[in-house]
């Protein structure tokens, strides 16, 4: 299999007060197409800089991050929102949809930034949106939707553009036990389909679900857990 992501000696350092805090330091890891990795690790081990980092949402100190091939840490931030919206897909904790936007509207968001015209906007948010379970609930606004209906609002949305790349954040967190499990299992099918996911998670369960585990440690890969 080919990297579709790749972290090359990736440091990120930020300065605080008179030190410099090291929230990754000299990580090589690897995705590759199809991957489900699962990153963990306590409250300042570097995963949610390493996701920030992957999502193209923060910029490496020294290193390199390749994105389908591209040395994205090289590009100003006009091209790197370009590259974001067009090759990644991201879901979050606290579902961050917009609340006066209905469903569908919600999902049309990416694809209006990537330029697509709003009629082929609209079948395919129509689409997605009913790929989620959310018929009948299209012109429903977030705060009319349970949380799991929202998260599969986001889901939907974060497959606008046909990403590369699927990133979670701590998915479930903000969910129930079992609406939680419903969510993994969407997660779990689009993998199966061929979609490359990287979840940020502190949860053993959550982490269960995928075929590798990244735990991190004060800015370093502590180890790597293979599921057999």
């Amino acid at each position: 299999m080919s990297a579709v992501a790749e972290l090359c000696a990736a440091t990120r350092i930020y300065p605080m007060g008179g030190t410099e805090v090291r929230a990754l330091d000299g990580i090589d890891l690897r995705f590759e197409a199809g991957s489900y990795t699962a990153i963990m690790g306590a409250s300042g081990s570097g995963k949610s800089t390493m996701l920030n980092i992957l999502g193209c949402l923060d910029r490496l100190t020294t290193g390199r991050y390749l994105l389908g091939g591209r040395d994205v840490s090289v590009l100003d931030d006009d091209d790197l929102s370009a590259e974001r919206n067009r090759r990644l897909g991201f879901v979050f904790q606290a579902y961050n949809l917009i609340p006066h936007l209905t469903v569908l509207e919600n999902i049309e968001v990416p694809m209006e930034y990537a330029g697509v015209a709003p009629s082929q906007a609209r079948e395919r948010s129509v689409a997605l949106a009913s790929r989620m379970g959310l018929q009948g609930r299209f012109d429903h606004r977030p705060t009319e939707l349970s949380g799991g209906q929202q998260q599969r609002v986001a889901i939907a949305r974060s497959l606008a553009n046909d990403p590369m790349v699927l990133l979670a954040d701590e998915p479930t967190g903000n969910l129930d036990s079992r609406t939680g499990k419903e969510i993994l299992a969407v997660l779990e099918e689009l993998n199966t389909q061929g979609r490359t996911l990287i979840v940020v998670t502190h949860d053993a369960h959550v982490a269960a679900h995928a075929d590798r585990t990244v735990v991190m440690l004060d800015g370093r890969i502590q180890r790597v857990e293979e599921r057999a």
